[in-house]
């Protein structure tokens, strides 16, 4: 197993279960292996968002484990992996992970990610953010993590929720070196010739 192709899959309680479905769709489908662990409130949330029941949604990982099984091969840094996302992730979980209160699996595994010093990447899922969100915020990426708010990009043109879910999840796993994982509409020099274009013809 090449370990710059194993992927650990972190879902915690906040809204936002379909970034999870699909980062774990995307990384089946682009190879990459997947290890899942959903907490207790992540499971709640999955029953209030969507119709998938718990084997549907763990189905979609490699391997998945308990959220207290301390014996998971996540728990160690000795397991290899290219890192860790929390799609989506609760104030309580980066709390967690931010001051190193490796309480469940979920931030054991994302305090083993910081601590190898792979990279981890936090779907934050809060608004409006409290002086305290934003001190863990500034904790976790003095720690050498990244926090990635959810945040829809209108310049796409999305016209439907699963184009506002894949952007973000694309640019999540570009961040692992995984910019194939996904195909989205990407900003690049000819859109922005194309626009400055119309712009000035309008001028």
């Amino acid at each position: 197993m090449d370990e710059r192709r194993r992927l650990v899959v972190g879902v915690s309680g906040a809204t936002g279960t379909a970034y999870a479905v699909r980062v774990l769709d995307a990384c089946r489908a682009a190879g990459v292996e997947t290890h899942l662990v959903v907490s207790s409130a992540g499971e709640l949330t999955r029953a209030t968002e969507t119709d998938l029941d718990r084997s549907a949604l763990h189905g979609r990982a490699d391997f998945s484990y308990r959220p207290n099984d301390f014996t998971a091969a996540i728990a160690s840094g000795s397991f290899p992996t290219i890192g860790m996302v929390v799609a989506p992730c609760s104030v309580r979980t980066l709390s967690a992970i931010a001051y190193g209160m490796s309480d469940t699996l979920l931030s054991r595994a994302a305090d083993v990610t910081l601590k190898e010093r792979r990279r981890l990447v936090l779907l934050f899922r809060e608004t409006p953010l409290t002086l305290g969100h934003i001190r863990a915020m500034a904790a976790v990426t003095e720690s050498g993590g990244v926090v990635l708010p959810p945040v829809p990009a209108f310049y796409t043109r999305p016209t439907t929720l699963g184009d506002v879910v894949d952007h973000t999840v694309a640019r999540a796993l570009d961040l692992f070196g995984l910019p194939d994982a996904l195909d989205v509409p990407r900003w690049g020099l000819g859109e922005l010739a194309a626009r400055n274009g119309a712009r000035d013809a309008h001028h």
